[in-house]
C-alpha cells in the first residue's frame, strides 16, 4: 500500500503531479528510487509527443555573471503565455543560462551544425593520430569517436548539465516538458564574453 507521506515526498522532490506520483510508486511497488527513474520515463514518453505541438509563446532571457565579463540572451519558447510567466519556465531559462555561460556551446543541437566546421575537426583529429602508425580502420574508428565526442561537447542539448552530470541539458528540459505539459523550444542563444 502507497502511503500518502511516499507521494507527497515524491511530488516535492520531482513536481510531478500527485496522481502521476502515485501510478509511479504503485508501478515501483513503493521504490521511491524506481519511482523516480518511471516518472523520467514517463517524462522522456511526454516529451515526445508533445514536440510535435508548436511553442508560439516565450520569452527573452538574459544572464550578466558576476564578474561583469561573461553575457547570455537566450530565447526559449513554449505553447501558452501561462507557462511563459511561471516561475518555474523562468528557472529553467536562467539554468540553460547558466549552462551556456560555463559550458559555451556553440549550437543547440547536432542538426545544426555545419559541415565544413565538421570537415576541419575532422582533419584535425586524423593529423594527430596518423603520427600514431595505426590501422587504415583504427583511424577511422578513433576519429569517429572524437567528431561524437566533439560534437557533444559544443551542442547545447548533449552536453551534461552543469548541476547533474548524469543529465544532459536534453534530459533537464524534458522533465520541464513533463510537468508544464507543453512543449519547450531553445530558439536561440548567444552568449559574450571579454
Amino acid at each position: 500500500m502507497i502511503s500518502i507521506e511516499q507521494i507527497k515526498q515524491l511530488r516535492e522532490e520531482t513536481d510531478v503531479s500527485v496522481t502521476e506520483c502515485k501510478k509511479a510508486l504503485e508501478q515501483a511497488k513503493g521504490d521511491l528510487g524506481k519511482a523516480k527513474e518511471i516518472l523520467r520515463k514517463m517524462g522522456r514518453d511526454l516529451a515526445g509527443k508533445i514536440t510535435e505541438k508548436e511553442a508560439k509563446q516565450g520569452i527573452v532571457h538574459s544572464y550578466i555573471h558576476s564578474n561583469k565579463k561573461i553575457g547570455v540572451l537566450l530565447e526559449i519558447r513554449c505553447q501558452t503565455d501561462f507557462v511563459a510567466k511561471s516561475q518555474d519556465f523562468q528557472k529553467l531559462a536562467n539554468e540553460l543560462c547558466l549552462q551556456i555561460a560555463a559550458m559555451k556551446p556553440l549550437f543547440i543541437k547536432e542538426q545544426d551544425i555545419n559541415e565544413e566546421l565538421l570537415s576541419v575537426e575532422r582533419k584535425i583529429f586524423q593529423e594527430q593520430i596518423t603520427d600514431k602508425r595505426k590501422p587504415q580502420d583504427v583511424i577511422d574508428k578513433i576519429v569517429a569517436g572524437k567528431l561524437e565526442r566533439y560534437k557533444k561537447e559544443i551542442c547545447l542539448m548533449s552536453q551534461p548539465w552543469i548541476k547533474d552530470g548524469k543529465k544532459i541539458v536534453k534530459d533537464l528540459i524534458d522533465e520541464y516538458i513533463a510537468k508544464f505539459g507543453e512543449n519547450i523550444v531553445v530558439r536561440r542563444f548567444a552568449r559574450h564574453e571579454i
